[in-house]
């Protein structure tokens, strides 16, 4: 059989199931389809790939990505093609590429102007031409961000919309999944989401459910209203019909660590009544969003201008509500800035308020208040909120896939700036690695699955997640005995090790570890 590259002698674990076992075998690649598995001669026209040693599994699928702007700033995409990764899901947590209209784009432009992207667009198809014009390392899929389409409709106006704007709001999504988006996804911990209802996300859940899309949700609390929260997802999914995602699944606060068994017992017993749930989660204890998501929700009512307008004026309001949710002195010691835009003050990436106050003389709060003023809200954060028990319980349930939850990027340019979370870099070695090999959380077949194949069957990614004849050639090789994440929350920028081989749609992207340069990735509509 005339083929492009042969990969000899591997270890397959395929990732069709849970308990895939390894087959040895080798596996012929054309074009960007894997057209043979089995004992296959040399032809002596192929490029060999001894594999030996090595395990072959799918191409990795990171199911909770938040890319969308950073690919089209860089589409190299470094971070996560060392880590194996071939496709990410984007649009996570309310926030997508598109729709952009008046007020959604406005909120964005700070950020498009840290990152360079002098284009503007509104819809998904605008976006997706121009995503396909920069090329890009992994393929791409999205979900539509429920905040996208409330404040494309509504602003950032904290009110119960009327029928009419749920109407455009529902259109607005249509349009969206016409374009390729999976499904739906709600941040109600993020303006404009915070300030929606169930019933509105249960019509617009239902217009998902129509299209066979999917609901993704980052919950209303993770924290001390969590089980609330929990019940509030079930709730929607069950009027709706849908499939229900959790995103990051976590119980945040040493308060709430307890938690972690009624949240279990809850997802159980909704898909013991025919409501499926998954959820995604990544191998850190430690979370990552904006440095203002520390601020009570009525602080962004109206906007980024009028939430600056608050931090200026209101401030002592601000810190008696912030109080009163965070008492504890030592909460200012678990808040680490990992990212700003101003020179002055990028001393303070990679350390925790509490540090930073005592080096200047302020309070946490006052610095808290005069960083987030003077960035234009432009910070970072990262949160030590969780508990390593309750993330290896996480890990272990079988809905469980694994999810960076973070943006890609490269090791230098224009994404290579702050301190971001080493989530970034490492996650899905790091599962490998410390859970799998170190700790045995997870059997190796156990991980892979959970990287490949379940989340190709949850958001039904036709023809990829598995190792199959037909299948496209999204594979990614590594050592199962030395395959490590090396990142960390003081040096994110580090590669792991372990990691040989990584093809995209039949091309190599990562070859004997090191970036090739390439750009074979698609949108996966």
């Amino acid at each position: 059989m005339n083929i492009d590259y042969l990969i000899r002698d591997g270890s397959i674990i395929d990732g069709a199931e849970r308990d895939s076992m390894p087959l040895k075998a080798d596996i012929g690649v054309k074009g960007d389809r894997i057209v043979e598995i089995g004992k296959i001669p040399e032809s002596g026209g192929e490029r060999i790939i001894d594999a030996k040693g090595l395990c072959v599994s799918p191409g990795f699928i990171d199911a909770h990505a938040h890319s969308e702007f950073t690919l089209l700033a860089d589409g190299r995409a470094e971070g996560k093609i060392l880590q194996g990764i071939t496709t990410e899901i984007n649009g996570n947590c309310g926030l997508s590429a598109a729709p952009l209209y008046e007020a959604a784009l406005a909120q964005r432009e700070k950020e498009f102007e840290e990152l360079d992207i002098r284009e503007r667009w509104n819809t998904f198809p605008e976006y997706f031409a121009l995503l396909n014009k920069r090329r890009f390392a992994t393929n791409f899929i999205t979900l539509a961000g429920h905040g996208n389409i409330r404040a494309s409709v509504a602003g950032y106006s904290d009110k119960v919309l009327s029928e009419t704007q749920i109407k455009e709001m529902i259109l607005l999504l249509r349009e969206a999944m016409n374009a390729g988006a999976k499904g739906l996804s709600t941040g109600l911990v993020y303006p404009p989401g915070i300030y929606s209802d169930p019933g509105e996300i249960i019509e617009l859940a239902r217009e998902a459910a129509r299209n066979n899309g999917i609901y993704t949700t980052h919950m209303r609390s993770e924290g001390a209203m969590l089980l609330e929260a929990i019940d509030e997802a079930i709730s929607i999914a069950r009027e709706s019909g849908i499939h229900l995602h959790i995103s990051h699944l976590k119980t945040s606060g040493e308060k709430n660590w307890w938690k972690s068994e009624e949240v279990f017992r809850r997802i159980h017993y909704a898909q013991e009544h025919d409501i499926p749930v998954t959820c995604d989660r990544y191998p850190y204890i430690a979370a990552a969003t904006d440095l203002d998501a520390i601020l009570p929700s009525w602080t962004f009512e109206g906007g980024r201008n009028k939430e600056i307008e608050r931090l200026q004026t209101e401030r002592q309001r601000l810190a008696g509500d912030i109080l009163t949710e965070h008492p504890e002195v030592s909460y200012w010691d678990t808040v680490m800035i990992s990212s700003v835009t101003l020179e002055k003050n990028k001393w303070m990436e990679g350390r925790v308020l509490s540090n930073i106050s005592s080096s200047i003389g302020k309070s946490p709060m006052e610095l808290l208040f005069d960083l987030l003023v003077e960035e234009e809200l432009q910070a970072g954060a990262i949160f030590f909120s969780m508990n390593e028990e309750n993330l290896k319980a996480v890990l272990r349930q079988p809905y469980t896939i694994i999810g960076s939850d973070s943006s890609a990027r490269s090791f230098d340019g224009i994404t290579a700036k702050g301190a971001p979370h080493p989530r970034g870099f490492g996650s899905f070695p790091r599962v490998l690695g410390k859970y799998v090999r170190e700790q045995r959380i997870l059997m190796l077949n156990e991980a892979v699955y959970k990287m490949t194949g379940l989340p190709s069957k949850v958001f039904s990614i036709k023809q990829r997640g598995v190792i199959a004849k037909g299948y496209f050639a999204d594979i990614t090789i590594f050592d199962p005995e030395k395959v490590n994440d090396r990142a960390e929350f003081k040096k994110p920028f580090q590669r792991p090790e372990g990691v040989h081989y990584v093809f995209v749609n039949g091309v190599p992207v990562v070859s004997e570890g090191k970036v090739t340069g390439a750009l074979p990735g698609r949108i996966l509509r």
